[in-house]
């Protein structure tokens, strides 16, 4: 998940960008040529991508990681599965993006389907490859079955209910590990977020509307089903000291939480600066009272949940 976070965080500007301009584009079109035009666009913009992602990954991540031979890496286990539903969430953005992208370009839902909400896998299964040949990481069968789920939760809303009813989101809250952990979680702000899992939480939200069986209430007003972890000071076990400081021990445990949520597609604006802002959170889960229960039996009220 570390490797794909920057690289979902430019799609989304891509999306949000994308779709506010498509706005002028008829949706009737029959115009073959214009069709010809967004595709190669569309082409151009994910092998762009795709190139400087690779590069990208391979000045940094892999920068000082020796070329081995091709081999596999069970990383199942990992961080209490909060990274399986990290590349679940890239998937599921790059997808999302590129079945709207083709959609609002003038294309038929089937034609988004097929072209566009199956790249996530597309664009991730390079970066398992890269993982394969690289030491210290490895090709891994369980990140490729989390990217699949994450295309296949839009590919599977389309064809089931021709729509997007359940949207995955992200929040994210500086975790209180990461202080204590000098600096294996992260030494600034920003590499905290990519690397303290603890601060993570993926979301499924949906219309409350769709759960209630009624439309009494707003149509953008959703609730959420969240998943986190917390105590992790490693991958699969927590470490005894990082850089000569001893880390303290704590327990590692699963969280589940139920909340509430915003879906920023059902709010209409006839402004394009509004458009861009409330695109740019559509995989954002904002703050909201939640419920949380754990695997420590636990049962907690956060007034605000991030």
């Amino acid at each position: 998940m570390q490797k794909i976070f920057t690289a979902v965080f430019l799609t989304n500007l891509l999306f949000v960008t994308s779709v506010v301009n498509s706005q002028e584009i008829s949706f009737n079109s029959d115009s073959l040529q214009a069709n010809k035009k967004n595709i190669y666009e569309a082409i151009g913009y994910t092998a762009a991508f795709s190139a400087g992602s690779l590069f990208l990954l391979s000045r940094t991540w892999y920068k000082d990681k020796e070329v081995v031979p091709f081999h596999f890496y069970n990383d199942s286990r990992g961080f209490l599965q909060v990274d399986k539903f990290g590349h679940s969430f890239g998937a599921y953005v790059y997808s999302y993006i590129g079945f709207n992208y083709l959609l609002n370009s003038g294309y038929t839902r089937s034609e988004a389907l097929y072209l566009g909400a199956t790249l996530g896998i597309i664009l991730q299964t390079p970066i398992e490859i890269m993982d394969g040949i690289h030491e210290g990481y490895g090709f891994s069968w369980s990140d490729i079955a989390a990217n699949t789920i994450g295309s296949a939760l839009v590919f599977g809303q389309e064809v089931l209910f021709n729509e997007q009813i359940v949207k995955y989101k992200f929040s994210y809250s500086e975790s209180v590990y990461s202080k204590k952990a000098n600096s294996y979680l992260g030494k600034s702000a920003l590499d905290r977020l990519v690397k303290d899992y603890n601060g993570h939480t993926y979301w499924l939200s949906m219309p409350v509307n769709k759960f209630v069986g009624n439309k009494i209430l707003p149509s953008w007003l959703n609730i959420a089903a969240g998943y986190g972890a917390n105590g992790m000071y490693g991958e699969f076990e927590n470490i005894k000291n990082y850089n000569g400081v001893d880390i303290p021990e704590t327990k590692r445990y699963r969280q589940y939480f139920l909340s509430l949520d915003i879906d920023w597609t059902k709010i209409k604006t006839d402004s394009k600066f509004l458009q861009f802002i409330l695109h740019a959170l559509t995989f954002i889960k904002l703050p909201f009272p939640a419920v949380e229960f754990n695997s420590m039996s636990e049962l907690r009220w956060h007034w605000l949940y991030y």
